[in-house]
């Protein structure tokens, strides 16, 4: 096997490239609503749609990855998803056609997830999985970091369209950073014709819903909070700045959580369910400072939040795989359906809360989902060790 540094490179590289898209169009928010003229309800649709296009691409893409080999399809999907963010910095003329183009840029992301995964599975060795597991699931929370300076870098001196034009730069240098299949296809078959199908039992449905719950507030909370901060009384640039500042620490958290896994060796999926305990706290913070616009309760809830409540996907995908060692693209992807339809429900349901109550609200239940979310993946663990 490869080392850890240049293997989990690549695939933090490639995960960041297909999840800039969404994270993009979240933190531009203001300046797209703007420029198109729709509003936040509309918005959080066609956010949604992003997660409809992962949600529906999740398990035959993840077969497609187990079939093909991980990195043919990672290759794919990150040059696809340099094509779509031109498309949307410059296509993007009316709400329509923003959907469509986070729709296809769903599809694409759906691929990449259970890739990468099966990736990391066959190449890294067990023993620092859970260190290379928590360094490619930082790609998502980079994205939004990347977004967020994106904001007062770009979006507010030249336009919000060429933000999307310097990501798609980054998305098509993802591409080239990636490593060529080391088995030709057919090798590739013949290995995994002596392979058995997953087993996709009550408990792994139990967990895929515990996951829905926590990725609804997560993608709740990533769509909005640039809106947030702004309707708090933050300047658009603080916003993006905020969010910058998040993104950074869910990276970091990512990384730590994962070195800590490998240490560990067991009890992964409780220390799932304590992080999203820990992440109720940050979204409570955040509704306080919505309904007082306390700027300083929302930055520490925004660290809260995106650090611990969001900063657990990388050590739950790897203990999936743990338990899932012989189909591992197969099995993350399953799993991912949870917090794919979370992504159509989170943003929508927040979208439409805030429009008819307050952002208050919307944050309240964001951590009511997380508290049951937290209980229902101790439940699911519960039954895989009866299961056993």
């Amino acid at each position: 096997m490869r080392g850890l540094g240049r293997d989990s490179a690549s695939a933090v590289a490639a995960a960041t490239a297909s999840s800039l898209a969404v994270f993009f169009v979240a933190a531009l928010a203001v300046e797209i609503r703007g420029s198109l003229h729709f509003g936040a309800s509309a918005f959080g649709l066609a956010l949604s749609l992003y997660y409809v296009g992962a949600a529906a691409g999740s398990v035959p893409l993840g077969r497609l990855a187990e079939a093909v080999g991980g990195l043919r399809v990672m290759r794919g999907a990150a040059l696809a998803s340099g094509c779509v963010l031109a498309a949307l910095g410059g296509l993007s003329h009316s709400w329509a056609a923003l959907s469509g183009l986070l729709f296809l840029a769903g599809l694409i992301s759906s691929a990449m997830q259970p890739a990468s995964n099966l990736f990391l599975a066959r190449r890294i060795d067990r023993s620092r999985q859970g260190t290379a597991f928590g360094i490619k699931q930082a790609a998502v929370p980079t994205a939004a970091l990347l977004s967020g300076l994106a904001v007062p870098a770009i979006a507010l001196t030249v336009g919000w369209r060429w933000a999307f034009a310097a990501a798609a730069l980054l998305a098509l240098g993802a591409y080239f950073v990636l490593p060529r299949p080391r088995l030709t296809l057919a090798a590739h078959r013949e290995a995994l014709s002596q392979s058995a199908p997953p087993k996709v039992g009550l408990p792994l449905l139990v967990l895929a819903t515990g996951f829905f719950l926590g990725i609804f507030a997560a993608t709740g909370m990533t769509a909005f909070l640039v809106t947030s901060a702004v309707a708090s009384g933050l300047s658009k640039a603080d916003a993006g700045l905020v969010a910058a500042l998040a993104g950074a620490i869910a990276i970091a958290t990512r990384v730590i959580v994962g070195i800590r896994a490998d240490q560990r060796g067991r009890a992964h999926f409780p220390v799932v369910a304590l992080m999203l305990l820990a992440g109720v706290a940050g979204y409570c913070a955040l509704a306080l400072a919505s309904a007082k616009d306390w700027h300083w309760l929302f930055i520490l809830g925004a660290a809260v939040a995106y650090g611990a409540g969001w900063g657990w996907n990388g050590l739950f995908n790897f203990a999936v795989v743990r338990t899932h060692r012989h189909a591992p693209a197969r099995a993350t992807s399953i799993t991912q359906v949870g917090g794919r339809l979370a992504g159509v429900a989170g943003p929508l349901t927040f979208g439409i809360v805030e429009a008819h109550a307050s952002f208050a609200t919307a944050w309240s239940i964001n951590a009511i989902a997380a508290l049951v979310g937290s209980g229902i993946i101790l439940l699911g663990r519960h039954l895989m060790i009866r299961a056993a």
